[in-house]
Protein backbone atom coordinates (compact mmCIF):
# COMPACT_ATOMS: atom_id res chain seq x y z
CA UNK A 1 0.00 0.00 0.00
CA UNK A 2 2.71 2.36 0.79
CA UNK A 3 4.40 1.73 -2.85
CA UNK A 4 0.73 1.95 -4.55
CA UNK A 5 0.64 5.68 -2.27
CA UNK A 6 3.97 7.20 -3.55
CA UNK A 7 2.94 6.05 -6.96
CA UNK A 8 -0.18 8.41 -7.06
CA UNK A 9 1.50 10.97 -5.30
CA UNK A 10 4.17 10.93 -8.03
CA UNK A 11 1.06 11.15 -10.74
CA UNK A 12 -0.59 13.59 -9.16
CA UNK A 13 2.72 15.75 -8.40
CA UNK A 14 4.01 15.31 -12.31
CA UNK A 15 0.08 16.09 -13.73
CA UNK A 16 0.50 19.19 -12.12
CA UNK A 17 3.38 20.05 -13.41
CA UNK A 18 2.46 19.66 -16.81
CA UNK A 19 -0.95 21.61 -16.08
CA UNK A 20 1.63 24.46 -14.78
CA UNK A 21 3.78 23.61 -18.50
CA UNK A 22 0.69 24.48 -20.33
CA UNK A 23 -0.33 27.77 -18.27
CA UNK A 24 2.59 29.03 -18.42
CA UNK A 25 3.51 28.93 -21.82
CA UNK A 26 -0.09 30.50 -22.12
CA UNK A 27 0.66 33.17 -19.95
CA UNK A 28 2.35 36.40 -21.90
CA UNK A 29 4.21 37.45 -18.79
CA UNK A 30 7.38 35.66 -19.25
CA UNK A 31 9.33 39.22 -18.97
CA UNK A 32 8.20 42.38 -17.93
CA UNK A 33 9.28 45.90 -18.23
CA UNK A 34 12.31 47.29 -15.19
CA UNK A 35 11.80 50.03 -13.79
CA UNK A 36 15.31 50.52 -12.66
CA UNK A 37 17.19 53.71 -13.69
CA UNK A 38 16.29 57.60 -12.90
CA UNK A 39 13.18 57.92 -15.53
CA UNK A 40 10.73 55.99 -14.46
CA UNK A 41 7.25 55.58 -15.81
CA UNK A 42 4.49 53.65 -13.95
CA UNK A 43 2.09 54.84 -15.68
CA UNK A 44 2.40 52.08 -18.55
CA UNK A 45 3.33 47.91 -17.86
CA UNK A 46 4.74 46.27 -20.75
CA UNK A 47 5.15 42.68 -20.49
CA UNK A 48 6.15 39.59 -23.49
CA UNK A 49 5.52 35.98 -23.74
CA UNK A 50 6.16 33.69 -25.94
CA UNK A 51 3.31 34.41 -29.00
CA UNK A 52 2.54 38.14 -27.94
CA UNK A 53 4.02 41.63 -26.28
CA UNK A 54 1.12 43.36 -24.37
CA UNK A 55 0.79 46.87 -22.35
CA UNK A 56 -0.91 47.62 -19.72
CA UNK A 57 -1.90 50.67 -19.03
CA UNK A 58 -2.99 52.66 -15.56
CA UNK A 59 -6.85 53.30 -16.59
CA UNK A 60 -6.60 48.81 -16.45
CA UNK A 61 -6.55 48.96 -20.74
CA UNK A 62 -4.64 46.02 -21.87
CA UNK A 63 -3.56 46.06 -25.34
CA UNK A 64 -1.62 43.01 -26.71
CA UNK A 65 0.17 42.61 -30.52
CA UNK A 66 0.56 38.23 -31.49
CA UNK A 67 4.61 37.77 -32.68
CA UNK A 68 3.06 37.58 -36.86
CA UNK A 69 6.30 36.22 -38.02
CA UNK A 70 8.08 33.52 -37.01
CA UNK A 71 11.22 33.77 -38.82
CA UNK A 72 11.75 37.28 -37.51
CA UNK A 73 11.81 36.08 -33.68
CA UNK A 74 15.40 35.47 -32.37
CA UNK A 75 16.47 31.95 -32.31
CA UNK A 76 15.79 32.05 -27.68
CA UNK A 77 12.28 32.67 -28.25
CA UNK A 78 11.98 29.61 -31.26
CA UNK A 79 13.71 27.02 -28.77
CA UNK A 80 12.02 28.01 -26.06
CA UNK A 81 8.59 28.05 -27.48
CA UNK A 82 9.88 24.43 -29.12
CA UNK A 83 10.70 22.86 -25.98
CA UNK A 84 7.71 23.66 -24.45
CA UNK A 85 5.32 23.30 -26.63
CA UNK A 86 7.48 19.02 -26.93
CA UNK A 87 7.54 18.97 -22.81
CA UNK A 88 3.92 19.63 -22.79
CA UNK A 89 3.32 17.07 -26.11
CA UNK A 90 5.32 14.35 -23.71
CA UNK A 91 3.70 15.04 -20.43
CA UNK A 92 0.37 14.45 -22.29
CA UNK A 93 2.28 10.63 -23.60
CA UNK A 94 3.06 10.54 -20.36
CA UNK A 95 -0.48 10.69 -18.33
CA UNK A 96 -1.51 7.74 -20.60
CA UNK A 97 1.21 5.66 -19.81
CA UNK A 98 1.43 6.21 -16.35
CA UNK A 99 -2.28 5.78 -15.81
CA UNK A 100 -2.25 2.47 -17.43
CA UNK A 101 0.38 1.19 -14.70
CA UNK A 102 -1.14 2.45 -12.23
CA UNK A 103 -1.76 -0.25 -9.30
CA UNK A 104 -5.34 1.79 -8.65
CA UNK A 105 -6.59 0.80 -12.29
CA UNK A 106 -7.96 -2.22 -13.69
CA UNK A 107 -5.53 -2.44 -16.70
CA UNK A 108 -2.67 -5.23 -17.38
CA UNK A 109 -3.62 -6.54 -14.03
CA UNK A 110 -2.81 -10.10 -15.02
CA UNK A 111 0.64 -8.77 -15.39
CA UNK A 112 2.02 -6.95 -12.46
CA UNK A 113 5.63 -6.96 -14.18
CA UNK A 114 4.54 -5.21 -16.90
CA UNK A 115 1.86 -3.18 -15.28
CA UNK A 116 5.06 -1.58 -12.94
CA UNK A 117 7.06 -0.80 -16.44
CA UNK A 118 4.71 1.01 -17.74
CA UNK A 119 4.39 2.79 -14.38
CA UNK A 120 8.59 3.58 -14.81
CA UNK A 121 7.98 4.65 -18.48
CA UNK A 122 5.63 7.20 -17.77
CA UNK A 123 8.12 8.45 -14.60
CA UNK A 124 10.52 8.61 -17.37
CA UNK A 125 8.96 10.87 -19.71
CA UNK A 126 7.49 12.84 -17.53
CA UNK A 127 11.29 13.21 -16.26
CA UNK A 128 11.82 14.50 -19.70
CA UNK A 129 8.85 16.79 -20.09
CA UNK A 130 10.32 18.17 -16.72
CA UNK A 131 13.72 18.48 -18.30
CA UNK A 132 12.44 20.27 -21.40
CA UNK A 133 10.94 23.06 -19.34
CA UNK A 134 13.46 23.41 -17.25
CA UNK A 135 16.15 24.00 -20.19
CA UNK A 136 13.63 26.08 -21.90
CA UNK A 137 12.75 28.59 -18.92
CA UNK A 138 16.54 28.74 -17.55
CA UNK A 139 17.51 29.42 -21.20
CA UNK A 140 15.11 32.18 -21.66
CA UNK A 141 16.10 33.44 -18.21
CA UNK A 142 19.52 33.52 -18.90
CA UNK A 143 19.07 35.40 -21.91
CA UNK A 144 16.95 37.98 -20.13
CA UNK A 145 19.64 38.68 -16.98
CA UNK A 146 22.33 38.46 -20.17
CA UNK A 147 20.52 41.48 -21.95
CA UNK A 148 19.79 43.15 -18.24
CA UNK A 149 23.32 43.47 -17.82
CA UNK A 150 24.39 44.22 -21.61
CA UNK A 151 25.50 47.93 -21.38
CA UNK A 152 24.60 48.69 -25.09
CA UNK A 153 21.26 47.85 -23.89
CA UNK A 154 19.63 51.40 -22.52
CA UNK A 155 17.75 51.03 -19.41
CA UNK A 156 14.22 51.80 -20.97
CA UNK A 157 14.61 49.00 -23.20
CA UNK A 158 15.74 46.21 -19.83
CA UNK A 159 13.47 43.74 -18.75
CA UNK A 160 13.04 40.94 -15.50
CA UNK A 161 11.76 37.79 -14.75
CA UNK A 162 7.87 37.46 -15.18
CA UNK A 163 5.29 35.59 -13.22
CA UNK A 164 5.32 32.96 -15.94
CA UNK A 165 8.95 32.06 -16.02
CA UNK A 166 8.41 30.98 -12.19
CA UNK A 167 5.53 29.28 -12.65
CA UNK A 168 7.34 27.12 -15.37
CA UNK A 169 10.62 26.71 -12.97
CA UNK A 170 7.86 24.84 -10.06
CA UNK A 171 6.20 23.29 -13.05
CA UNK A 172 9.77 21.47 -14.17
CA UNK A 173 10.16 20.97 -10.82
CA UNK A 174 6.99 19.27 -10.31
CA UNK A 175 7.08 16.76 -13.25
CA UNK A 176 10.87 15.71 -12.69
CA UNK A 177 9.65 15.26 -8.42
CA UNK A 178 6.62 13.28 -9.65
CA UNK A 179 8.75 11.15 -12.88
CA UNK A 180 11.14 10.24 -10.24
CA UNK A 181 8.58 8.92 -7.48
CA UNK A 182 6.85 7.06 -10.45
CA UNK A 183 10.19 5.79 -11.39
CA UNK A 184 10.57 4.46 -7.80
CA UNK A 185 7.86 1.71 -9.29
CA UNK A 186 10.51 -0.24 -10.88
CA UNK A 187 9.98 -4.10 -9.66
CA UNK A 188 12.74 -5.53 -7.87
CA UNK A 189 14.42 -8.28 -8.94
CA UNK A 190 13.63 -11.20 -7.43
CA UNK A 191 16.81 -13.56 -6.37
CA UNK A 192 15.94 -17.20 -7.61
CA UNK A 193 17.67 -19.51 -5.28
CA UNK A 194 18.62 -23.14 -7.26
CA UNK A 195 16.00 -25.89 -5.91
CA UNK A 196 17.73 -28.22 -3.01
CA UNK A 197 18.25 -31.68 -4.44
CA UNK A 198 16.69 -34.49 -2.47
CA UNK A 199 19.19 -37.10 -0.66
CA UNK A 200 18.94 -40.63 -1.70
CA UNK A 201 16.86 -42.86 0.30
CA UNK A 202 19.06 -45.78 1.93
CA UNK A 203 17.72 -49.42 -0.28
CA UNK A 204 15.94 -51.54 1.52
CA UNK A 205 18.72 -54.71 2.74
CA UNK A 206 17.04 -57.87 1.20
CA UNK A 207 19.49 -60.21 3.18
CA UNK A 208 19.17 -61.58 6.76
CA UNK A 209 20.09 -59.92 9.62
CA UNK A 210 22.67 -62.31 11.58
CA UNK A 211 23.46 -61.97 14.97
Amino acid sequence: MANAGLQLLGFILAFLGWIGAIVSTAMPQWKVHSYAGDNIVTAQSIYEGLWMSCVSQSTGQIQCKVFDSLLNLNSTLQATRALMVVGILLGLIAIFVATIGMKCMKCLEDDEVQKMRMAVIGGVIFLTAGLAALVATAWYGHRIVQEFYDPMTPVNARYEFGPALFTGWAAASLCILGGALLCCSCPRKTTSYPTPRPYPKPAPSSGKDYV
